[in-house]
């Protein structure tokens, strides 16, 4: 579980105590299931991470709601939305391994994370992540309801795909940007788990599909 879960349930719980000690127990139910929801919230299960060369991960749990070319800086990317509801997992993990080169938040709007807009419009963190020739754009993206980004890492850090680092708290969006070159795995409409499903290969000569069992090597993260 993320540490900020263990803070607001006690909180919570402290609350809930007072109330059932000056009123009744029954007044005090409320915060006791806002307490047990917010555990819930914070949860960080463990991951299987994938080991393909040049595979790209979900950086977080949720469900795609776009896959599209789109133009930044003047180069041509293909952008991956991932929509994080209420009650998705809301840590967020690293598409790729490398270094990470840059790190850029950028405050804005608190669109509906549904919004197309959003993705420039609201508030961001915009992390770019560099290794065995990749370049990574991952975007965490505030939400209507998100009214806090957290980044654990800074410029310089090396990251393993899949590793954590960070959590949007609450509603949110994620987005990923890649080379138009990228082999895309999902769809619109696919629900995806952070570190655990591929959304791209990026250097590879054959679909995910067609890789064998055998030459996936996992590990638990």
């Amino acid at each position: 579980m993320v540490r900020d879960g263990y803070f607001y349930g006690i909180f919570l719980f402290i609350a809930a105590a007072l109330v059932a000690w000056l009123a009744a127990f029954v007044w005090a139910i409320p915060a006791i299931l806002a307490a047990c929801f917010l555990l819930w919230f914070f949860r960080d299960p463990e991951r299987i991470i994938p080991q393909i060369p040049g595979a790209v991960v979900s950086p977080a749990d949720g469900k795609v709601t776009d896959v599209s070319p789109t133009v930044v800086d003047e180069i041509p990317q293909i952008r991956i939305s991932i929509f994080l509801n209420v009650f998705d997992v809301h840590v967020n993990r690293s598409p790729a391994a490398g270094v990470i080169q840059d790190i850029r938040y950028r405050k804005g709007k608190f669109l509906n994370a549904m919004n197309e807009a959003s993705a420039e419009m609201n508030e961001q963190n915009v992390v770019t992540v560099e290794g065995q020739g990749q370049r990574v754009v991952f975007k965490q993206i505030a939400g209507l309801l998100a009214r806090r980004i957290v980044f654990t890492k800074k410029i310089g850090d090396h990251v393993a795909r899949g590793e954590r680092v960070g959590l949007i708290k609450f509603g949110s969006r994620t987005d990923i940007l890649l080379d138009p070159s990228a082999s895309i795995q999902i769809k619109i409409g696919d629900r995806v788990k952070g570190g655990a499903t591929v959304l791209a290969l990026l250097d590879a000569t054959a679909p995910l599909s067609s890789l064998k069992a055998g030459n996936l090597e996992q590990g638990v993260v």
